[in-house]
């Protein structure tokens, strides 16, 4: 009788898939690490073992992990489709800014590569994948009849906007799930009445907070204001 095959796997759990090794396949499985583990667990060597090649191998495809992360920030990136010419701009970046959320909410580790890594690397200098969605809006925008610098300044404004409500969303602002009283689950209880009466009083608020609809809301004031401050040309 012959024993059925065994699925061989790395010490930490993760399979040695072995197989060809491409870019793509070696992004796809750094993102489904840090998607599982974060980005702290993530190295060249933990990746290798997950894809069943020596270290070095990965080295022809990202010369460090600096380049892997940005690696993976772009493919995240490229599932975020801008179309430039939607005769509707203010439609077309409420689009993108729901489809932004989906992609932060599905890669939450994730998050940090798109919104604060950049932060640190010149313009110019980063991947080009990921200023394509920023090209993208401004030809969207300029097509539209805005200036070059105003096209530049909306999704300044949008991408602020976004990156704040994200980072906002993410946060766990439970801190005992078991309380059925708003104000102790979220731990407002500790700070003193006198110093603090508003926020304590807006507990329910936040346990019953609508990260959907808080976007909407948030873009609804946004897109408003820049349609009447900075009409496009006609």
């Amino acid at each position: 009788m012959v024993a059925p095959p065994v699925d061989s796997a790395s010490a930490d759990g993760a399979p040695s898939t072995g197989g060809r090794l491409s870019r793509e396949r070696m992004l796809a499985c750094a993102l489904e690490i840090i998607d599982n583990e974060g980005v702290d667990r993530m190295s060249m060597r933990r990746l290798a073992r997950a894809l069943g090649h020596d270290p070095m191998s990965l080295y022809r495809y990202a010369p460090n992990k600096a380049a892997l992360l940005d690696g993976v920030a772009e493919t995240v990136l490229a599932e975020l489709a801008v179309d430039p010419t939607d005769p509707d701009w203010a439609a077309q970046l409420r689009t993108v800014a729901r489809d932004y959320r989906r992609l932060a909410l599905a890669h939450p580790h994730v998050v940090p590569l798109l919104v604060t890594r950049p932060l640190a690397t010149p313009l110019a200098l980063r991947p080009l994948g990921t200023l394509r969605p920023l090209e993208a809006i401004l030809a969207l925008l300029t097509r539209a009849g805005f200036s070059g610098p105003d096209a530049l300044h909306v999704y300044r404004a949008l991408f602020g906007l976004l990156h704040g409500h994200i980072l906002n969303e993410l946060q766990e602002l439970v801190e005992n799930a078991d309380e059925t009283d708003d104000l102790l689950r979220l731990g407002l209880h500790r700070l003193p009445i006198a110093e603090f009466p508003l926020l304590r009083s807006l507990a329910t608020a936040m346990v019953t907070y609508d990260g959907a609809a808080e976007l909407e809301r948030s873009l609804d004031i946004l897109l408003t204001g820049l349609a009447s401050g900075l009409a496009p040309a006609p």
